[in-house]
């Protein structure tokens, strides 16, 4: 079976009703919600890069059903976070930074991997450009992230952010009694689909792979190329990309 059949195999309805039924539970129970998203990112990245022995690294980390997840297939997991509090204490290695300036060496990692972090930055070329930057030759770039117009673009806020991000903010607050956490403006930005699919077309440094919605079932992937439509529907766009060149050996574990 050929990767692509094989992506396609794995993105059926099932799955996608599935994660819906647990990303609902993301509030009142987390741990049911970011064991299945682990679990499922994993099975992505492992269509395109094995992971046994490979030296992950996930900006804007996920809590610690990602390191366990990544652990269990012989990866190396590193986690990355802006502030040493919002590292998950589970995880064993863990670096503070920011993902617009990596503190890693050029050509250090073997998978690069954002998921949900993007529409949280101002600067998202030059956060997807550091992500290519560290990634060894032959390396993969898994990059994902909440379109603005889909129906959770404005996260807690949704969905009023249809009435704009401001609007937004303070409705949330005068029903909850306190600000939201996302920011429209500031810890939170309009992040397109259209915006990253141009930033892969022009990517010289890796070969796109896959473009297209992430949560969504195989049969949707057509609203890749329609442009409005793709940013309701699509809900998440996901880029996975292989870094230029051949891949360098890698020393022994």
């Amino acid at each position: 079976m050929s990767q692509n059949a094989g992506l396609k195999s794995y993105r059926t309805t099932r799955r996608s009703i599935g994660l819906l039924r647990a990303f609902r539970q993301e509030q009142p129970r987390p741990e049911l919600f970011y064991g299945p998203l682990a679990t499922d990112t994993a099975n992505l990245v492992e269509h395109f890069h094995s992971l046994q022995g490979s030296t992950v690294l996930d900006i804007g980390a996920g809590p610690a059903q990602f390191a366990r997840e990544f652990g269990s297939r012989g990866a190396r997991y590193v986690a990355l976070e802006v502030a040493r509090e919002d590292l998950d204490r589970e995880v064993s290695a863990g670096v503070v930074g920011r993902g617009q300036q990596l503190p890693f060496a050029d050509d250090s990692l073997d998978v690069a991997m954002s998921s949900n972090v993007l529409e949280h930055v101002p600067d998202p070329d030059v956060f997807s450009d550091e992500m290519v930057r560290v990634t060894r030759p032959g390396g993969l770039i898994f990059l994902s992230y909440t379109l603005w117009l889909s129906p959770w673009g404005g996260h807690e806020t949704s969905p009023w952010h249809y009435l704009g991000g401001d609007y937004a903010a303070r409705r949330y607050e005068r029903t909850h009694g306190h600000p939201p956490k996302n920011r429209f403006g500031t810890s939170m930005f309009a992040a397109s689909m259209a915006d990253g699919l141009a930033w892969a077309r022009e990517q010289r440094g890796a070969e796109v792979l896959f473009t297209g919605p992430r949560y969504a079932p195989w049969w949707l992937q057509w609203v890749t190329g329609v442009p409005g439509v793709r940013e309701v529907v699509g809900w998440n766009l996901l880029m996975v990309l292989r870094k230029h060149g051949t891949p360098d050996a890698r020393p022994e574990a």
